[in-house]
């Protein structure tokens, strides 16, 4: 079944604007309005974006016709759900917070590792069908953070995947561990239109490092480090949309700038993100390639290569809250002790394919992050 026309960007709802700590509903609506007088329709949610439902039904649904923008929303049965009923009933949830009658897209939320299993123990992947069938989502696919390897095995359980959602951006796209390249090359190889999310890496790449930002500019010095970002993800092929989760209407101005009539890059344009993504790569970094070797020899169950992940993106970035943010989700949220609870007994550092300093960079990394 053909995805619907929309434009090549879409619009991300995790991370809209505060008022205080509530979500800023009349300069969300502003945003919504501006984006949609600019010919884009892809609005894109979730069960597990705390307030996000509630707003974009405020902010859109009740705004605008039903049939004049796209909503995706997700599920996310492995986050606290104890059984299959309780997992299908965030559909429910969801359509009522949003009030949208139904999903143009719905997702099954973070595939990859331990999370895959959850979707099909409990039959969700035949649940989502008969849901499609009803008419209550149009569209099925899901979104994925993990190896291309384990995409490619998904894709070939569940052809009925009409679409994926991947981690692109030029930072990743050598990734050993995000693997945007091959994730993409694997899609393409299944024939599945792909969805981009985290093109700026959550924000990391609106502001990367000076060096990098110095090749960007002197290529187009009106031009802000976040288009490039945006542009370079619109120009892969086999990419459907774009997500961009902006927080202001000043990020919604930008991105509608960078994508508004985007018709592909210049050769030019694409051999200045080639030197971008190599001034990146030239940062020393931790030498992680998350194969995780080093976590099945820790008697402590140490979170060793979500802890690199996050030092790398600290040292690279110098944005402390976002490199916490990844600790938490990477070793906290898997069930993982911190840097700081390291037995320095070493055992990790046999077995480490990268020769990496296990040790000695758990310390520091308990340092920098504490």
């Amino acid at each position: 079944m053909a995805l619907p026309s929309t434009g090549k960007l879409g619009f991300g709802l995790m991370r809209l604007p505060k008022d205080g700590d509530r979500i800023d509903i009349a300069q969300t609506s502003r945003m919504v309005d501006r984006f949609l007088a600019a010919g884009f329709t892809y609005f894109d949610t979730a069960w597990a974006y705390p307030g996000s439902e509630e707003a974009i039904r405020k902010a859109l649904v009740e705004r605008h016709p039903r049939d004049a923008f796209l909503l995706a929303s997700k599920n996310a049965a492995w986050l606290g759900c104890k059984s299959a009923a309780e997992a299908t009933a965030q559909l429910d949830t969801s359509l009522a917070r949003s009030g949208a009658g139904h999903f143009d897209f719905y997702l099954l939320h973070n595939l990859g590792e331990t999370r895959t299993r959850v979707f099909d123990d409990w039959g969700l992947w035949d649940w989502a069908l008969r849901q499609r069938d009803a008419g209550r989502i149009r569209h099925l696919g899901f979104s994925f953070h993990s190896t291309a390897g384990e995409l490619d095995a998904i894709l070939r359980a569940h052809p009925e995947a009409e679409f994926v959602q991947l981690q692109i951006n030029y930072a990743d796209w050598e990734s050993p561990s995000i693997q945007s390249r091959l994730c993409l090359e694997t899609a393409r190889a299944h024939g599945k239109p792909v969805i981009v999310m985290e093109p700026v890496k959550g924000g990391l790449l609106a502001k990367p490092p000076a060096d990098v930002a110095a090749v960007l500019r002197a290529t187009e010095p009106g031009s802000s480090e976040a288009s490039w970002a945006l542009r370079f993800a619109a120009d892969c092929e086999g990419v459907y949309t774009v997500l961009s989760g902006m927080s202001s209407t000043a990020q919604m101005d930008d991105n509608l700038a960078a994508m508004r009539g985007f018709a592909g890059l210049t050769d030019a344009q694409r051999a200045t993100l080639r030197r971008a993504r190599e001034a990146l790569a030239a940062h020393p970094i931790v030498p992680c390639t998350s194969c995780d070797y080093c976590a099945k020899a820790c008697p402590a169950s140490i979170g060793i290569s979500g802890t690199f992940t996050a030092l790398n993106i600290l040292e690279l970035y110098g944005d402390k809250a976002r490199a916490k943010d990844q600790e938490g989700w990477l070793v906290g949220a898997q069930g993982r002790k911190r840097a700081a609870e390291c037995l320095q007994c070493g055992a990790c550092e046999k077995v480490c394919p990268q020769h990496i300093a296990i040790r000695d960079t758990l310390a520091r990394a308990a340092a920098a992050l504490a």
